[in-house]
């Protein structure tokens, strides 16, 4: 069920999911909250149970009355971390030279990462899948448990269909909140995704993305006759790729200009990922990117 590769979980200790304003007040958090967690100032005991973290035991009350007890503490205020994953056809695209990885298999692990980090701050998170015409939400929580029921989404999730029609997406606003951070995975060809982010930016949230792209998007190899499909519509295009190419990449370098630019003015953090680079690369550029406000 680990998504994880083996070479990206031990670089993962290095990230700290943070927004603009928490990083601006060296805190945890936004604000001060009475989130039970392991955080500073002493809250309670309670008893353990299955699933909470082995440090969080007090050995010294355990020695003394022979039951396990995890002592709790009031901490600044846990972030919310929200990981949007967009499920539509067009996340099934893969690379010919690695057919099995797909942008959303690239989705998939990034998500997983996003969700261990925010395990390890104590955080709560929860993901948002868009695709097939709905959103599929798990509720924001912390805690081992939360982080493997969103393991068990992750690793059922399919690229489907088309992007939810904006009725669909109304319970986004009822489950998120002002300074929640939201981390967009998608490869942005729909013009709803970027104008959701726009809105949920313009609505005090905390916007991220990570724009998932295959490398033959970048390099157009294509050395013959080519037939294009979409896969969300089944439209097809037949065209000579070496006669193409300065045309594609041309027009092409200018639509991810242009989002780059559009994205920023939200102040919305982004990157690009080629499914040609390793898994770190984009989560490092990320939390640069959001350092600085929004600007890559």
């Amino acid at each position: 069920m680990d998504l994880i590769p083996t070479d990206l979980r031990p670089h993962l200790k290095r990230l700290r999911l943070n927004t603009r304003i928490s990083a601006q007040t060296h805190g945890f958090g936004l604000q001060t909250s009475h989130n039970r967690g392991s955080g500073l100032e002493f809250a309670q005991y309670r008893a353990y149970e299955p699933g909470d973290e082995p440090r969080m035991i007090d050995w010294k009350l355990y020695a003394r009355s022979d039951r396990h007890y995890v002592r709790e503490a009031e901490r600044d205020s846990a972030l919310r971390v929200w990981v949007v994953i967009d499920t539509s056809a067009s996340m099934g695209q893969a690379d010919r030279s690695n057919a099995d990885y797909s942008r959303l298999q690239a989705a998939k692990i990034l998500a997983a990462a996003l969700c261990e980090v925010a395990l390890r701050q104590g955080d709560r998170f929860g993901l948002m899948l868009l695709g097939d015409g709905k959103l599929q939400l798990t509720p924001a929580n912390s805690g081992i448990r939360q982080r493997n029921r969103c393991l068990m989404v992750l690793n059922e999730m399919q690229a489907k269909g088309q992007w939810p029609s904006g009725e669909s997406l109304e319970p986004i606003w009822s489950y998120t909140a002002a300074h929640d951070l939201l981390i967009v995975l998608s490869d942005d060809f729909d013009l709803a995704g970027v104008e959701l982010m726009e809105r949920l930016a313009g609505g005090g949230r905390e916007v991220q993305n990570i724009q998932l792209l295959c490398a033959e998007e970048r390099d157009f190899p294509f050395t013959q006759g080519h037939r294009f499909i979409d896969p969300e519509t089944g439209d097809e295009l037949l065209t000579d790729g070496p006669a193409a190419r300065s045309a594609f990449l041309a027009e092409f370098g200018k639509a991810l200009d242009a989002l780059k630019v559009r994205l920023s003015g939200s102040g919305i953090a982004h990157v690009r990922h080629y499914l040609d680079q390793p898994s770190l690369a984009p989560l490092l550029a990320l939390f640069s990117a959001a350092r600085r406000g929004g600007r890559r």
